[in-house]
């Protein structure tokens, strides 16, 4: 009887204890579902999927998952540990916190946080958006050794906005999670023309960006007469060119920064009708037309102002007629500058 009645204590207790597993997985798993929920792919899109060759070329900036779990915040503790191993990642991925853009910390982060036992940071500076996408290592605390870990790099990319999108890759091992630094909300707010930074990697704030203050201008003559149809007129008698962007040999100006240009340009003619047009990118974008009988001269001036990226080639053709000048007397002129910078620098 008494084996009977200890039979029938210890099967109690095994089945508390069963209920208690299933108590604790449940939790568990509710706590997943409510992650996966709150994960879901954004529906903005742009651009075609592949190219004509098949390989995908989607835009990650367009083509995310939003990534928004509280749990990963650098400020929580939660008692049930997650484990990124265990997620089947694919694609690039968003960080959000409640709603709000946030990225990835920069900075080690102590033990037990962002609902982890060893958060992972990324051991490198975000790129900026001239840079592409680039790889980063991650690290994961543990034991006061800040890269105890040495996760499987992962893949960064700058957006346009102030974002970034994450290529993420399971964890070399349990329990590990990617961070989402709650320092780098303000980020979110930064204009266009602002970046965000910090000096310790916890204090982030917005900061407006430098305006590029380079100089550009040139001017240039040619000291002697063009007959007929002139191709390019290799104006050989530079006064000034200041930013080296014009090329005497050549006659023709080269972009040295993107930016708003004006450009001037004048000849003397007489008797027959001349055309002079500048050249930008290969378009005729600007004529200086003459046409006056003997024995009167005349002179014309043209002005020209475009916006032109980087490496833009500008110069100056004679389609028709006869300009005039001499060694002491130059009426051929091409001069530019760059008038305005002010547009060129925000989103990098």
């Amino acid at each position: 009887m008494e084996t009977l009645k200890c039979g029938q204590s210890s099967l109690q207790r095994e089945q508390v204890a069963l209920t208690q597993k299933h108590r604790t997985c449940g939790r568990a798993k509710a706590r997943e579902a409510l992650g996966q929920r709150r994960r879901g792919t954004n529906i903005l899109s742009y651009g075609p999927d592949t190219d004509e060759g098949g390989v995908e070329v989607r835009d990650p900036c367009f083509h995310y998952t939003v990534l928004d779990q509280a749990w990963r915040a650098t400020n929580t503790t939660t008692k049930f540990k997650m484990c990124d191993r265990n997620v089947k990642w694919k694609g690039w991925y968003r960080l959000f916190y409640n709603g709000k853009s946030i990225q990835m910390p920069e900075r080690c982060i102590p033990t037990n946080k962002c609902g982890t036992h060893s958060p992972l940071w990324l051991a490198g500076p975000h790129p900026k958006r001239r840079h592409g996408i680039v790889t980063r290592k991650v690290c994961g605390h543990w034991k006061k050794r800040c890269c105890a870990f040495r996760s499987t790099p992962i893949q960064v990319k700058k957006c346009r906005g102030n974002y970034y999108v994450y290529r993420l890759a399971p964890p070399s091992s349990c329990y590990l999670a990617y961070c989402a630094d709650i320092n780098t909300l303000v980020c979110g707010k930064c204009r266009r023309n602002q970046s965000c930074v910090s000096r310790d990697k916890i204090n982030w704030r917005c900061k407006r960006k430098k305006m590029s203050s380079r100089k550009v201008h040139f001017f240039a003559s040619y000291p002697a007469q063009l007959v007929g149809k002139v191709n390019r007129i290799k104006y050989s008698k530079v006064l000034v060119n200041v930013g080296r962007g014009f090329n005497s040999r050549t006659g023709v100006f080269r972009a040295p920064v993107k930016g708003i240009y004006q450009f001037f340009f004048s000849t003397q003619t007489a008797g027959v009708k001349t055309q002079l047009w500048l050249v930008v990118n290969s378009y005729w974008v600007s004529v200086s037309h003459t046409s006056v009988g003997r024995p009167s001269s005349v002179g014309a001036l043209s002005t020209y102002m475009t916006f032109l990226r980087r490496g833009s080639v500008v110069y100056v053709t004679q389609n028709c007629g006869r300009s005039w000048a001499n060694a002491a007397v130059h009426h051929h002129h091409v001069w530019g500058l760059l008038a305005c910078t002010n547009v060129i620098k925000f989103g990098v």
